[in-house]
């Protein structure tokens, strides 16, 4: 618990010191947003700094690696003592870094060609594979079951092998996009996530806390813990950049933030098996991708748009809704969506284990 602790405090710390700071450097290098022109209203946020996911990324593994030293030892004083980073860790830190890397380079392109256009699907996709493929690799050498589940105690399907590279490219991609394109307004991606995050520092302390019901090898081998720990350092992080993207936003976290998240959502519940249930957990990302989706078949179809524009919180401008009103509503939705997902994972618990609510 008190590796939790350090871990988010770090993270928190680091991001609200450090955020201020690549705001004044990115604005000296004019690295800012280019807006669509199709958003109405948003005109004004053209030139805000923009990549503040990198700060994320910094204070997430600073708090992470950090909260793995221990300086004092009680009945011997100062201890320096540090404790191994298990698979576990490292298949979620590859999976952070990793997708936001390829979020990197989107926005660099983005700023470089001063368009609003990132890198081409061909150059995209072959990043997004190459890093769904060293987790997938990594997976199998850790001995992570390659099972498509809803809770780790109930695997839907067992795949090959040969399928779970895919599935782990599936997974990575449709999580880095959907939290993406759920980041159009201020805040909105950061305090959705904050919650996921939460949720996920809950669950694995819990896997960790109960290795007889949940197995040894993911409480223990694969070290929930260190899950927990690196779930609440994002989380930690997710809160302090909030601090200075909250509406109006004086920083945006980029692609290179969007993706990063992403892609540790994706690699947390592929790693406690809960691939699944992170539908139900990122609700909302799930309802911003699905609008989108479709939006595009409709038109590609039909020649009719469903909504009056995509994602769906820009129809919620042209209704007249004050954008702060619609990132908390839809963060209320978030937190809904969290809980339901919360109460399914502890049913599990209760309903199989025997015990009571």
């Amino acid at each position: 618990m008190i590796s939790m602790l350090v871990a988010g405090a770090i993270s928190f710390v680091v991001t609200v010191v450090a955020t201020p700071i690549a705001v004044r450097v990115f604005r000296a290098r004019s690295i800012g947003q280019f807006i669509h022109e199709d958003v109405e209203g948003h005109a004004h946020k053209h030139g805000t700094p923009t990549m503040g996911g990198l700060v994320m990324i910094v204070a997430v593994l600073t708090g992470y690696l950090l909260s793995h030293l221990s300086v004092y030892t009680t009945g011997v004083g100062i201890d320096p003592q540090w404790t191994a980073i298990p698979p576990g860790g490292w298949l979620v830190m590859l999976a952070f870094v990793g997708m936001g890397l390829i979020g990197f380079l989107d926005d660099w392109s983005k700023i470089s060609a001063e368009r609003n256009l990132g890198l081409n699907k061909r150059a995209k996709f072959g990043g997004q594979l190459a890093i769904a493929a060293l987790f997938a690799w990594g997976a199998i050498e850790a001995g992570v079951a390659s099972d498509i589940s809803i809770l780790p105690t109930t695997p839907l399907v067992s795949i090959p092998v040969y399928a779970f590279a895919f599935w782990v490219l599936l997974m990575l991609t449709a999580t880095s996009n959907a939290v993406n394109i759920t980041d159009g307004l201020d805040g909105l991606a950061a305090g959705s996530s904050a919650f996921v995050f939460a949720a996920f520092g809950i669950m694995t302390y819990w896997i960790f806390r109960n290795p007889g019901f949940y197995g040894e090898s993911l409480a223990l081998d694969l070290s929930a813990l260190d899950l927990a720990r690196f779930s609440i350092a994002v989380f930690a992080a997710a809160l302090g950049f909030l601090w200075w993207n909250a509406a109006p936003a004086q920083i945006f976290m980029g692609d290179v933030g969007s993706q990063s998240l992403g892609g540790a959502l994706a690699a947390l519940a592929m790693l406690t098996n809960t691939d699944l249930l992170l539908i139900v957990l990122g609700g909302l990302f799930v309802w911003e991708t699905v609008t989108v989706i479709l939006q595009v078949f409709s038109f590609r179809v039909f020649g009719r748009r469903i909504f009056a524009m995509t994602p769906i919180h820009h129809a919620f401008e042209l209704r007249g809704w004050p954008e702060t009103a619609i990132i908390v509503r839809f963060w209320i939705v978030a937190a809904i969506c969290v809980a339901v997902g919360l109460g399914l994972f502890y049913g599990d618990f209760v309903v199989n284990s025997g015990g009571d609510l």
